[in-house]
């Protein structure tokens, strides 16, 4: 059962009672009149080949109250791309393709490299901010909701939760992060619960009144993958393109957007995906490869909030981590003893070991490259640098549905 208590900086909206997936609905219809949502599914291709995206499918062919749907195929052929079309045939909302390898959008792409204006490498982020793109050029929603593509239980209710704070014309809220539990017979998570939220309590101790690390670690799950906001926040958010995406996410809404104006909301009962590997012997994938990205997004923010890292910082603050994630291990063995879950502690702290390597590694190069991979540009300085570039998007995209059409027949 849901508790009903604020904590942090952040307004949370629990789940108090079973609710009605109907009267959300129903109310989101009526709003969406004037304030009109789009969705963003950004998709692998592997995706289309699982149950989860059948059932994400099913669900959302029972919507009515969104006015269009954009799908970034990515890592997909013209053939596959052309398979992930059929999924949303009958559809009553309008479905937008976006192929992410077509010869077209990949033009787009080197077009913004060209004018120094790059779009970052292939990866969740650069698909999230060209899905946004497109979305602008269409013109025609306020709101942008965003969720991944496989969540294997999942209900159209949490879409509903997830859209509502935004779309209610009386809350007031610009920015909505979703947040769940995600336990099966154990607890998953790790990174959050082993590396991020450890992290950004051990950082507040070093770093007196950094108003960014209170308002991360007021989110219950930042690394979560599901987000709606206002359309605006879309054309004047950078974000990374790597696995700093949910960081650099929040850190630009932290700027942007009032806090009073950020809300995280209670999605569902549970929520199971699939498990990244943690990847304990190659820094370069899996949980390893995702903690680097995240603690440099974290270092970059920080960064440009005006705090400075040293070398002694740095090795102080894996001490802190460490000392602390242990003792969150502790804190989460009492939980799952409670609840009858299985608890490997072995496990996790393997994982807390492999995540200080991370830490270190992402240090050192931070140290040596403070700025990094540079933030995928904001949409109003595209547009400001190329004006014609919605109209570019929107032609690649046009052209590539015809094409695939003309295959099809």
């Amino acid at each position: 059962m849901a508790d009903f208590y604020q904590t942090g900086v952040v307004p949370t909206l629990h789940r108090l009672k079973p609710n009605h997936v109907e009267r959300l609905e129903a109310d989101l219809e009526k709003f969406s009149r004037t304030r009109p949502i789009g969705l963003v599914l950004p998709a692998l291709y592997t995706e289309f080949e699982s149950l989860a995206m059948q059932r994400i499918v099913a669900e959302l062919k029972q919507v009515r109250y969104l006015q269009r749907i954009v799908v970034a195929v990515g890592r997909a052929t013209q053939e596959q791309a052309m398979r992930a079309a059929r999924f949303f045939e009958g559809f009553y909302t309008p479905v937008t393709i976006l192929w992410i390898e077509s010869p077209r959008v990949q033009n787009l792409i080197r077009t913004l490299d060209e004018k120094g204006l790059s779009a970052g490498q292939d990866g969740k982020g650069r698909t999230c901010w060209l899905s946004y793109g497109l979305l602008l050029a269409l013109g025609d929603c306020d709101i942008i909701a965003l969720h991944d593509c496989d969540i294997v239980n999942y209900e159209r209710q949490l879409l509903a939760r997830l859209c509502y704070p935004v779309a209610h014309p009386n809350l007031g809220f610009e920015f909505c992060k979703g947040y769940y539990a995600r336990v099966t017979d154990r607890m998953h998570g790790r990174v959050t619960r082993l590396f991020m939220s450890p992290l950004v309590r051990s950082l507040e101790g070093m770093v007196q009144g950094a108003g960014l690390l209170k308002f991360l670690d007021s989110f219950r799950y930042p690394l979560a993958g599901e987000f709606a906001m206002n359309i605006n926040l879309a054309r004047v958010n950078r974000i990374p393109s790597d696995w700093g995406l949910e960081v650099g996410v929040l850190a630009e809404v932290f700027r942007n957007c009032a806090v009073s104006q950020t809300c995280q909301v209670d999605l569902a009962d549970n929520y199971e995906h699939k498990h990244q590997v943690l990847s304990q012997d190659d820094p370069n994938k899996g949980l390893s490869r995702m903690t680097n990205d995240i603690a440099k997004s974290l270092f970059s923010n920080l960064a440009a909030e005006g705090i400075t890292f040293t070398a002694d910082q740095f090795r102080s603050l894996e001490v802190r981590y460490v000392r602390l994630a242990q003792d969150t291990i502790s804190r989460y063995y009492a939980d799952a003893v409670l609840n009858g879950l299985k608890f490997d502690r072995h496990a996790e702290e393997v994982a807390v070991s492999t995540f200080a390597k991370s830490l270190r590694t992402a240090a050192s190069q931070f140290l040596e490259d403070p700025l990094g991979l540079p933030l995928i540009p904001n949409w109003n300085r595209v547009a400001a640098a190329i004006p014609e570039f919605y109209e570019m998007m929107l032609d690649a995209v046009e052209r590539d549905r015809k094409e695939v059409l003309e295959k099809a027949a």
